[in-house]
């Protein structure tokens, strides 16, 4: 077991080396309001798992960082479970700053969408300014998109992670963990067809950056059908969903994949939960009524998400 500081947010690559070491992956869950925060903390509570909570620029600008950071502050004043705070695509060095400035134990550096050598200027940019800070960062290489079946051998080479750039680009970057492209793509439609992850170059990306460096996957909601149902038995219209079948994260955890983000299981369970409420109680206006099942079913689905990762009994 491993040993962190108590009420106090720690670090990404400390929570993934561990990871590594006991061979299971850390769920990182996006957080926009309270009850997120709440679920997503209490479930870790409960099954001593360690977590990753992640903030994006849109939470932030709907929240505020402030407030986000002061409701992880009362989280953490809750629990003796070891909680990273994660900026989740920062698209510049300023929102990696002003995260690192706030109080944010990792950032992401997003410079997947410049070229190799401006995605490594970036990144280590970043990087020298987060590490002297005691900030973990993580950087991304290869581009998530949506995955059709028929995507050619070129197409696939020009937007998935390749080998040989993935171990010159930690070297050069000195970034504390890489998400790699291999098929996933965000969202709640990640598939035409049959769902596939390009699991051999998977390995390849491992045996090129070495067992002892973490690789993070991206798009990674499973997509549950049992919830996209109970929103469209109560009024919404999301059709042709497909997710990450739960099967592939054991084999991804096997091939180095240390930390999952979950974003969209979250949201499905939350806005389902609230449909089917007001479905059922037309009459109810208070948010506290529709709020409570809403939190209890993101817990639920947190719960599961950290057996399926094996994160259980690691806090």
């Amino acid at each position: 077991m491993a040993l962190y500081s108590k009420r106090q947010l720690v670090p990404t690559r400390q929570i993934l080396d561990a990871a590594l070491a006991g061979k299971y992956a850390v769920g990182a869950y996006n957080v926009n309001n309270m009850e997120l925060l709440q679920a997503i903390v209490e479930a870790g509570n409960e099954l001593r798992a360690p977590l990753i909570l992640q903030v994006s620029a849109g939470a932030r600008k709907y929240a505020n960082q402030e407030y986000l950071i002061k409701l992880v502050e009362a989280a953490l004043n809750s629990s003796d479970i070891p909680i990273s705070l994660h900026l989740d695509h920062g698209e510049d060095f300023e929102i990696c700053k002003a995260c690192v400035d706030g109080g944010f134990s990792s950032v992401m550096i997003d410079g997947s969408k410049h070229s190799f050598e401006d995605n490594i200027a970036l990144t280590k940019k970043v990087v020298e300014y987060a590490h002297e800070r005691g900030v973990s960062v993580e950087a991304e290489l290869g581009k998530l998109a949506g995955v059709e079946d028929n995507i050619s051998v070129s197409e696939k080479d020009a937007i998935y992670t390749n080998p040989d750039e993935a171990a010159e680009f930690i070297e050069r970057s000195g970034c504390d963990s890489l998400a790699v492209a291999i098929g996933t793509s965000h969202g709640a439609f990640k598939f035409k067809g049959e769902p596939k992850l390009d699991f051999e170059r998977l390995a390849e990306i491992k045996a090129a950056v070495g067992k002892d460096f973490p690789l993070v996957l991206h798009g990674a909601s499973s997509v549950p059908a049992e919830l996209v149902k109970i929103c469209n038995d109560n009024g919404a219209v999301i059709p042709g969903t497909m997710g990450v079948p739960e099967y592939m994260f054991t084999e991804a955890t096997k091939l180095g994949v240390a930390k999952i983000n979950v974003d969209t299981d979250l949201r499905l369970a939350f806005t389902g939960a609230i449909r089917k409420h007001f479905a059922e109680n037309p009459g109810h206006f208070d948010p506290r009524q529709y709020l409570t099942p809403a939190r209890a079913a993101v817990k639920e689905i947190v719960k599961h998400k950290i057996q399926v990762f094996g994160t259980n009994g690691h806090a």
